[in-house]
């Protein structure tokens, strides 16, 4: 049948008037931006575990998601138990709205309300349209048809996933199954899942973490429904119902909170509004690193902390980040980032500057160093363990972390060229203000952060190249070559075992070359390990940068990352750098010392002691120049005679023999004994042929500093100094202010003077073969001898001081 014209027209008509009207009403009235548009800020793990994460506006928390990310087990549940239809409906199911509506008016009070999924996702879009009054169903039914208009299924599903109420400030599945069942939600049982379809139902009486009979038979009506519908078998729900319900409660479970603090600012200074920023961490390796700080904090003192750091050496992704002990105490400066922190490095540069030093050409890992009491323009450094050991090769200085020898080495290298190599690489040194590098930078003189030291450190893993640790996995790689691969090699492989070649690679999975560091003032202790898989480091301290009296690198830092290697589980080559190789620069030759030169190019008499050194591009560095005695470690000596029993001067004697002898550097004679020695330096001279050399010609007093003006420690009542007299033979006598106060038959014995009276004075040192060396001097600040004793108080025979061999 065939309507008329005019009724037909009419039909047109109102069918336009109604759809200008649903085009109104939609422009009159909009949808409402949903909460999930201004999520919750979300810091993940690698694995997207949940680190921090902030409130939105509206004081919820949310993780977004999608369908795609979330367990099939819980789309199945979610879509049979709540809209069966849902794929298919406009919006709004004209079947189950009639059979709520017949049950109202039946019983006079809402028994079902009929929503679909899209209703529900209606109601938590617009607060106006929650509740089960009539008015707030009809705006319900409004705002699904609108929803179906501007969405598609996907996104209405996946707002639902977003904003579904969990409990508490939890919305969205993400987030729920994140905090009661500590796992995603792509990773969810039946048993789970069914929990987490049923929640949202009412979700301040079934949360599994306060009512948990509640929350079990609403997850149990779930599962009994999916069996019902034949959408998981009946033994699938048997065993899910099994399942205990059990969630612990809720509370800030954080990992990595000044990590994700840090990401969170960087977003902000870049003007980015990020739901979720994605890290490099493990999540299971934060977990760990975490607990074993809080397993150290009753070591510590009340206002100290820690912070620890570990990079991946392959990809240079942070794996464990720790920037403060615990992130609740705001005693020990919980939210001070000490990854970041600028602090005095104390030790830490020392591989750098050796590793430098190899590049140059200047030493092999066996050269002959002097670790005895040095003044470099005034500046006069000292070891830890306050004593000095004399003859070091490289691989003892830096592995016992001597402080002369590295400072000697540096005032040949140059301390800018030093900060600038490390500088480009990227380890910048902060000096004080107007500052220039000088040589105290090695010892701690500038400032760096832990982040920088361990970025430095890979380099020792890494062939050379140094990088930034990453803590995106958007953040570029950016590295730059610090060292060489051979120099790389030989550092890392002193640090490991002590630098002798011979000893193999240990088969141990926990081996660490690792390097300790104490700032002065005991503010700062480090100590940065190297694996195959890892760089890592540790520094203890205060915050505010006061002193920790008793806690340095070995004794503080060094422990805890052992632990902390432990923790890190064994290092898998494989799945890294690949296997470990020496590299074809690299080769062990041996040398002798004092030349430091290979012994295959060294006169047997000259090698007075043989070792065997790891070298550089072949390159076999003699020792370094004396700074005493410049004219080089080989001089001719002569004897009377082919025999050779005594040594005399070329000019008194018609038979004299010549010998080319190898000399020890002048500073490391009090060090040797009688054996070190080369034998002709050893013969007594022949009667009316000894040399004539009254004045000092290489005798100097270690220990005291021409013009020093030396004050008592309080509460002292004199002064006590350590002196040595170097380059002196046959005996030291020793001189106060012109009166004898004692002497020493070894001529490089230690000698303590005791002062006990003001005022200037000068101590002189004579030797066997009648050369002195005068030092003049001033002590103030002692108090007034007591009377009627001498005035030299402690003196014998007047004079002001004491002297007692060591």
């Amino acid at each position: 049948m065939r309507l008329p014209a005019s009724r037909l027209r009419r039909f047109e008509l109102t069918l336009a008037a109604l759809l200008l009207a649903v085009l109104a009403l939609d422009f009159a009235f909009p949808l409402p931006t949903p909460a999930a548009d201004s999520p919750t800020l979300t810091v993940l793990a690698a694995d997207g575990t949940p680190l921090r994460s902030w409130a939105g506006d509206d004081g919820a928390q949310r993780q977004p998601t999608t369908p795609e990310a979330v367990s099939p087990r819980y789309l199945e549940a979610l879509l049979h138990y709540e809209d069966r239809w849902f794929r298919w409906h406009p919006g709004v199911n004209p079947v189950a709205l009639a059979r709520a509506a017949w049950q109202w008016a039946r019983h006079g009070r809402i028994v079902s309300g009929g929503s679909t999924l899209t209703m529900q996702v209606a109601r938590l879009v617009d607060d106006r349209a929650a509740g089960r009054s009539v008015p707030a169903k009809l705006r319900q039914i409004a705002r699904a048809l609108q929803l179906e208009l501007h969405c598609s299924k996907h996104e209405i599903l996946s707002l639902y996933l977003n904003l579904a109420p969990m409990g508490g400030p939890l919305e969205g599945v993400e987030t729920a199954s994140r905090a009661y069942l500590g796992k995603g939600a792509a990773e969810l049982s039946q048993a789970e899942a069914a929990l987490l379809v049923a929640l949202p139902q009412s979700p301040t009486r079934l949360r599994p973490d306060r009512a948990v009979a509640a929350a079990q038979a609403a997850r149990d009506k779930v599962l009994t429904r999916m069996q019902t519908l034949g959408v998981w078998s009946a033994a699938d729900v048997a065993d899910a119902k099994l399942e205990r319900v059990f969630a612990p409660p809720l509370r800030a479970r954080w990992l990595a909170p000044l990590a994700a603090e840090r990401l969170r600012k960087q977003a902000r200074r870049a003007g980015r509004s990020e739901a979720v920023i994605q890290t490099t961490l493990d999540a299971g390796l934060q977990a760990r690193l975490e607990q074993l700080l809080a397993d150290r904090l009753n070591t510590l003192p009340d206002a100290a902390s820690m912070a620890a750091l570990v990079v991946d050496n392959r990809t240079l992704e942070v794996r464990g980040y720790a920037g403060s002990a615990d992130f609740n105490d705001a005693r020990r400066g919980a939210h001070v980032d000490m990854v970041q922190a600028h602090r005095s490095p104390g030790s830490t540069l020392k591989p750098f500057l050796y590793a430098m030093a190899l590049d140059e050409g200047l030493i092999h890992s066996e050269s002959l160093l002097i670790d005895a009491p040095q003044n470099f323009g005034g500046y006069a450094p000292g070891n830890f363990q306050a004593d000095f050991s004399g003859p070091v090769s490289v691989a003892e200085a830096l592995q016992r972390s001597l402080n002369v020898p590295a400072v000697d080495l540096l005032d040949r290298l140059g301390p800018e060229r030093f900060a600038g190599r490390l500088r480009n690489a990227g380890l910048r040194l902060r000096m004080p203000a107007n500052a220039a590098p000088n040589l105290s930078l090695i010892l701690g003189g500038g400032s760096t952060s832990l982040e920088e030291l361990v970025g430095a450190y890979t380099a020792l893993a890494r062939g050379g190249l140094a990088g930034r640790p990453r803590l995106t996995p958007a953040e570029p790689a950016t590295e730059a070559r610090l060292m060489s691969e051979g120099a790389a090699f030989i550092v890392r492989e002193i640090l490991e075992s002590g630098g002798r070649p011979g000893n193999p690679f240990r088969e141990s999975s926990q081996r660490v070359a690792w390097k300790t560091g104490t700032s002065f003032g005991f503010r700062d202790a480090w100590a940065l390990g190297v694996t195959d898989r890892y760089t890592f480091g540790v520094w203890i301290g205060r915050p505010d940068g006061t002193p920790n009296p008793g806690h340095f690198g070995a004794n503080s830092a060094a422990p805890l990352l052992r632990d902390l290697a432990a923790a890190l589980g064994p290092s898998d080559a494989r799945q890294q750098l690949g296997p470990r190789h020496q590299p074809a620069s690299v080769s062990a030759v041996p040398i002798c010392w004092p030349l430091g030169g290979a012994e295959a190019a060294t006169p047997p008499g000259q090698c007075l002691k043989r070792r065997t050194a790891w070298t550089l591009d072949g390159a076999v560095p003699p020792t370094l120049p004396d700074r005493l005695r410049p004219t080089g470690l080989v001089e001719a000596a002569w004897t009377h005679g082919s025999a050779g029993r005594e040594r005399v001067r070329p000019d008194c004697d018609d038979q004299a023999v010549r010998h080319d002898v190898a000399r020890w550097p002048t500073l490391l004679q009090p060090f040797l004994d009688t054996a070190e020695r080369d034998p002709v330096e050893l013969l007594p001279w022949r009667p009316g042929c000894v040399p004539s050399t009254p004045a000092a010609a290489g005798l100097r007093i270690v220990g005291l500093e021409p013009g020093s003006v030396l004050r008592p420690t309080p509460g002292q009542a004199s002064i006590s100094l350590r002196l040595q007299a170097v380059g002196a033979s046959q005996g030291v006598t020793w001189l106060l202010d012109g009166q004898f106060i004692g002497s020493s038959e070894q001529p490089g014995a230690s000698q303590l003077l005791t002062l006990t009276r003001e005022g200037s004075h000068a101590l002189t040192a004579m030797d066997g073969r009648g050369r002195w060396v005068r030092l003049p001097f001033e002590v103030q600040a002692l108090p007034a001898p007591r009377r009627p004793a001498a005035a030299g108080g402690m003196a014998r025979n007047g004079t002001s001081g004491t002297l007692q061999a060591l």
